[in-house]
């Protein structure tokens, strides 16, 4: 019994706890995206702007889904920062750059675009060609990083995005932002990184920690998650991302 006790005094010594702080990204994305899209009328037509892998596609079943991607990742990138190893994107419906895409003005109902915009060079030109694809009326859901290590490399272009972002250019494109909110805060970021600190020394310092290094990990996490119960907004500071929803004004002439 002493000894059963001990181990896991120890477990959670040597193993990072606290689960409450920093490990909500992506699952608090995932929730308000798979939200919005349930919300959307049965059989508006969507498009999933830089659909990736189309990990929504199952939550748009009631939808008429389309899926669009300019195809040039395979996983591996140019092995720098962080990669995927594997990416699956066969089946896409169209294959061609962002902000081209051979569709004729309002020919979409709604538009989806999760965690892309930082792999554009150039995200406003991305956001006008939702808008022109928009009918009116119509709903754009845009989630993207606040702040983000290079991943996809070579194809990342910023490390993310603020909320004048959104409010500045979508208003300019017009749309109407119905939404625009954070998800995790300042404490949560910090956390999320403390979590990856094993992962990186193992790559970039050669060395794994050890257990009083793990301990001090342990120990910092728990004033993280202490700090975070008693948050009062440290996310207009540093957050996770944000999930937006705008609207194309206007009603539908063909509606």
């Amino acid at each position: 019994m002493i000894a059963r006790k001990l181990k896991g005094i120890l477990r959670e010594l040597i193993l990072p706890g606290h689960p409450e702080v920093g490990a909500g990204n992506p699952d608090l994305r995932h929730a308000w995206v798979r939200q919005r899209l349930a919300a959307l009328p049965r059989g508006w037509r969507l498009l999933d702007a830089g659909a990736g892998e189309r990990i929504y596609q199952p939550d748009c079943s009631h939808l008429a889904y389309v899926s669009q991607d300019f195809d040039q990742y395979d996983g591996t990138g140019d092995a720098r920062g962080l990669q995927t190893g594997t990416w699956n994107q066969r089946g896409l419906d169209l294959v061609c750059d962002i902000t081209r895409v051979p569709e004729p003005d309002g020919a979409f109902d709604a538009v989806l675009c999760t965690e892309v915009l930082e792999h554009l060079p150039d995200p406003r030109a991305a956001l006008a060609e939702m808008a022109r694809l928009l009918r009116p009326g119509g709903r754009l859901i845009v989630t993207a990083p606040f702040c983000s290590l290079t991943h996809f490399a070579p194809h990342h272009y910023g490390t993310g995005y603020n909320r004048y972002f959104y409010e500045k250019v979508l208003p300019e494109l017009g749309l109407h932002v119905r939404e625009a909110r954070t998800y995790g805060a300042y404490f949560d970021y910090l956390a999320q990184e403390i979590r990856r600190v094993p992962d990186v020394a193992a790559r970039y310092s050669k060395t794994r920690l050890s257990l009083p290094e793990r301990v001090v990990l342990s120990r910092a996490l728990g004033v993280l998650a202490r700090l975070a119960r008693l948050d009062g907004g440290s996310s207009e500071l540093l957050t996770f991302g944000y999930l937006v929803e705008a609207e194309k004004p206007g009603v539908d002439p063909g509606a």
